[in-house]
């Protein structure tokens, strides 16, 4: 980890959560996400220096209305979650309610969780309110903190996920369900973690997540049932591929440091200089990293002045796949001198400029 260490600098290491976890299986072909999320590097400290700073997140008011959500959905020692886990088919007639958030200090609510979980599979059902979960990210465990986790009387865990984003007529904006799906599956992962810990089956714990979110347009909560194995899939692929980031770190120049050189908290060192490091780690931008990556706009703004394809989503740069830039893109389109690798795309996009220029006269 040394060499991650001197990549980061001075700065001490920021710690992950669920949903900056999640953002690595957005995007699990990036080099440059890998290598800043394995040294602790504050992603929104660097872009803020090159002035590129981070525009996503919740607002205040999305914030307080998502803690007023789950006030109300956890109200009763969960008697909203209990109804909606029966009306899903899941048997859930009582439940042995534990608030594990009432331990003090983030080890010993870690252990109280462990001590609950492994009593609780011994039980009929149990609501987990509040548990912390451990889970190893390249090097470093990071504590997780779920809305829920229900135990059913068919002896398997769920996770239980409380968003704020609403159900309405039966559909949910995809894009959001998709993000809950990814920061659900870091849950399911670090608990099949710790149940493999305490000697339990890992398969205990279901691959379906019950997304709990306001019905319509009011605070009364509906859920449905979200499979992420996919997501799974493709967070394992991505931890795993973190634990093994001395072959992503062989690459990159061997002085390579991304240190702000903080004076207090005053990055001192020249912006220019930072962005030129930054640009030694490759890296795969997509306008998707804009909803998920605190680095979306510097990679953007890299992708745009050197007429990358990235900077046009994936679908173009698959359909154009071995085609790097745009501007071979509008040579081929012009029919200009065609290498033979790239005929067959040449003909496509031939074809294109045909129904462009048909459609335009």
């Amino acid at each position: 980890m040394s060499r991650l260490d001197a990549i980061r600098g001075s700065s001490l290491p920021v710690s992950h959560n669920a949903r900056a976890i999640a953002a690595l299986a957005a995007n699990p072909a990036c080099d440059r996400r890998a290598v800043l999320d394995g040294a602790g590097i504050d992603k929104s400290g660097i872009v803020a220096h090159l002035g590129f700073p981070a525009r996503f997140g919740q607002s205040p008011f999305a914030i307080t209305r998502t803690r007023e959500f789950k006030a109300i959905v956890k109200a009763d020692d969960g008697a909203h979650v209990l109804r909606l886990l029966r009306e899903l088919g899941l048997p859930a007639e009582e439940a042995k309610y534990h608030d594990v958030g009432a331990a003090s200090g983030q080890e010993a609510r870690h252990r109280r969780t462990m001590d609950v979980l492994g009593a609780a599979a011994r039980e009929a059902t149990a609501l987990v309110d509040r548990p912390l979960l451990k889970l190893g990210v390249a090097g470093h465990e990071v504590y997780l903190e779920p809305d829920v986790i229900a135990f059913q009387a068919d002896r398997r865990f769920h996770v239980v996920a409380i968003k704020s984003f609403p159900i309405i007529d039966g559909q949910a904006d995809a894009g959001k369900v998709s993000a809950a799906a990814r920061e659900a599956a870091v849950y399911v992962h670090a608990m099949r973690d710790l149940f493999g810990r305490l000697g339990l089956d890992p398969e205990g714990v279901s691959h379906d997540v019950v997304l709990i979110c306001p019905k319509d347009f009011m605070n009364f909560p509906t859920a449905c049932l979200v499979d992420v194995r996919l997501q799974l899939e493709a967070l394992k692929r991505q931890l795993a591929r973190l634990a093994r980031i001395d072959t992503i770190l062989d690459r990159l120049p061997p002085d390579l440091s991304l240190d702000l050189r903080l004076d207090g908290e005053t990055p001192t060192r020249p912006a220019a200089e930072l962005g030129a490091a930054l640009s030694a780690i490759p890296a795969r931008y997509a306008p998707e990293c804009l909803a998920a990556c605190e680095m979306a706009y510097f990679c953007r703004d890299e992708a745009r002045a050197c007429g990358s394809l990235e900077a046009l989503g994936r679908s173009v740069r698959d359909d154009l796949g071995g085609i790097q830039s745009l501007d071979l893109a509008i040579e081929l389109m012009a029919g200009g001198h065609v290498p033979a690798d790239h005929a067959a795309i040449a003909e496509r996009l031939g074809f294109v400029r045909r129904i462009l220029d048909e459609a335009v006269a």
